[in-house]
């Protein structure tokens, strides 16, 4: 994924309310938003081109989404980010090792974001400076800096997630998702990638070229450990090619105070 935002342990919107959008290359390939064949209790997209995923979910209430941190340097590793979310959410380690390990093999993926644990007890890594923070109940936004970095379309996601009275309807927030507009030239971030590319990746949609926006995912987590998941695919210049929803139980919600 390359922006998340959601709303944790609200009120209004209970334990888990995200929306996020993955932005990858158009040529890479994925399979979208299903119940994986080899490990059928996991809800997620897919990355075929390595075999990872940017977002999942399992029956148990394991739960990971990666984005990577751009820094302008080329990104060279020896393997891919999304391996760590099918890692997380496929095992049983407890999410403390499972950091522990985070921060000893780090350095074979390029800079990445994860967000991982059980959906009641979220953590957070950032790989570029090895800290680890449990996520405090509120809305949060990642992208592509660290948590809640204030990037100009991360607080037009944050501002808006703090409207909701009540878990949302998939219509009533996918087009906040589907947002073209670019940061104006005084809101740019500076990652090292140049004004012209930093315009054109500072939407919350992004359509490039090559590169844009492939899928938007809404995820409601339930006090009752109720999982409604829907991801809409999109293609070259911003085309949308498919949407699929799912849901599952979750058997138990550990939640953390």
């Amino acid at each position: 994924m390359c922006i998340i935002a959601f709303a944790y342990k609200t009120p209004a919107l209970g334990p888990l309310c995200l929306l996020a959008n993955r932005d990858e290359y158009y040529a890479r390939p994925a399979l979208p938003l299903d119940f994986w064949p080899d490990y059928p209790q996991i809800l997620g997209g897919r990355d075929v081109q390595a075999g990872g995923s940017w977002m999942a979910i399992d029956t148990r209430g394991r739960f990971a989404a990666v984005t990577h941190i751009r820094d302008g340097r080329p990104a060279k590793a020896a393997r891919s980010r999304g391996e760590l979310v099918q890692r997380f959410v496929s095992g049983d380690a407890d999410p403390l090792a499972f950091a522990a390990w985070l921060k000893d093999n780090a350095a074979n993926y390029g800079p990445f974001n994860l967000i991982f644990g059980p959906v009641g007890d979220l953590l957070h890594f950032n790989s570029r400076t090895k800290t680890l923070n449990r996520v405090a109940p509120g809305i949060h936004v990642l992208s592509n800096a660290d948590m809640d970095t204030r990037w100009y379309k991360s607080e037009q996601l944050r501002s808006l997630l703090a409207t909701l009275k009540r878990p949302p309807a998939d219509a009533e927030v996918l087009p906040w998702l589907m947002n073209p507009e670019q940061a104006p030239p005084d809101q740019l971030p500076n990652t090292g990638v140049g004004s012209a590319l930093e315009k054109m990746l500072s939407p919350v949609f992004i359509v490039g070229r090559d590169y844009g926006t492939r899928c938007s995912s809404i995820m409601n987590v339930s006090a009752r450990g109720d999982v409604s998941f829907t991801e809409v695919s999109f293609g070259m210049g911003g085309r949308e090619s498919g949407r699929r929803r799912h849901q599952l139980r979750i058997g138990q919600i550990r939640n953390i105070p």
